[in-house]
């Protein structure tokens, strides 16, 4: 049986990717339809009405926009202490996917925020370290873009990574370390969730369904971004090759 860290291979994880995209597809599109189903059946909140079902939206993409960093911080270790492709990669691609969700977040949350806060934008701690964080996503992208994949490149953007993960904590406790417009934690908190029952489990599906999203687009994201590499340095080679080729050429028409 080989052991987990095998799929650290890139050959190995784009077999690995090959048997299981199109199961996580699957189960992807049914979680998401069942949740989808049940936020839209799910009973208006007693105080916010029908704009309580944004946050089925706005949740799931407020998780995957810190899991996605999370991702990125454990994928920049890999770059800095093993120098290995495959978390390289993974870092590179998680990038572009945590930028749309926590735009996803901010759009939703601003969306929600009107008909409650009677406006769509305040600087408040968990909406600014939020923007924080979206800035972040946004510097690591055109980092990798004006570098492309030199290992200076990688090991700056794996640093600013590191760096900026001090973000993620501000942004969970935010709302319990400062005075916020913000509501606090209501459903993973010590003493329970805060949430009806009927409106808890289509949120724990979303999330579940936003996680699988996540997980199959970075799947296919890093397959990709491993092929353009080979592809590229094919590519380099057969230039290489080229141009061996034309500067022998004269040394043999000479000998002739």
């Amino acid at each position: 049986m080989p052991n987990i860290l095998d799929y650290a291979n890139p050959t190995r994880f784009l077999n690995f990717t090959r048997i299981v995209l199109p199961w996580l597809s699957g189960l992807t599109l049914i979680l998401l339809a069942v949740g989808l189903y049940g936020a839209f059946t799910a009973p208006a909140d007693y105080q916010q009405g029908e704009t309580v079902r944004i946050m089925y939206i706005h949740v799931p993409s407020a998780w995957l926009a810190i899991f996605a960093y999370v991702v990125m911080t454990s994928a920049s270790l890999g770059v800095l202490v093993w120098k290995h492709p495959l978390a390289d990669a993974a870092q590179k691609t998680a990038a572009s996917l945590g930028a749309a969700f926590t735009f996803v977040c901010l759009v939703t949350g601003s969306l929600w925020g009107k008909p409650m806060w009677g406006t769509y934008w305040v600087w408040d701690a968990r909406l600014t370290s939020m923007l924080v964080l979206l800035l972040l996503y946004l510097g690591l992208i055109a980092v990798r873009q004006t570098m492309d994949d030199t290992p200076r490149g990688a090991r700056i953007a794996s640093i600013m990574t590191l760096v900026g993960a001090i973000d993620i904590p501000i942004i969970k406790y935010s709302v319990d370390w400062w005075n916020t417009l913000h509501q606090p934690a209501s459903v993973f908190r010590i003493g329970g969730p805060t949430i009806s029952g009927s409106m808890l489990w289509p949120l724990l599906v979303m999330a579940l369904a936003a996680t699988l999203l996540f997980l199959t687009l970075h799947f296919m994201a890093i397959r990709n971004e491993i092929l353009r590499r080979r592809l590229a340095r094919l590519s380099m080679q057969a230039l290489q090759e080229a141009a061996r080729d034309e500067g022998d050429a004269p040394s043999l028409e000479a000998a002739q």
